[in-house]
């Protein structure tokens, strides 16, 4: 189960992150890192902030998401 954000300081730049594939078809690993973004299924769309973790995420699944 993925785990819950935790609020971090409120003028944290913060980062919109909408899946638009779906993960049938690709690696397992990158099916757990949509599902540890919090993202559930295409359309579904999580703000996170802005992170050097999160943006590491975001490189490994580019090709199932966008990024605003």
């Amino acid at each position: 189960m993925a785990r819950r954000a935790t609020k971090t300081d409120s003028n944290a730049k913060r980062v919109k992150i909408t899946q638009i594939r779906s993960t049938i078809g690709f690696n397992k690993s990158q099916a757990k890192v949509i599902e540890s973004l919090g993202l559930r299924r295409i359309g579904h769309s999580v703000e996170l902030a802005d992170s050097a973790a999160v943006r590491g995420m975001i490189l490994k699944v580019r090709h199932l998401v966008t990024v605003e």
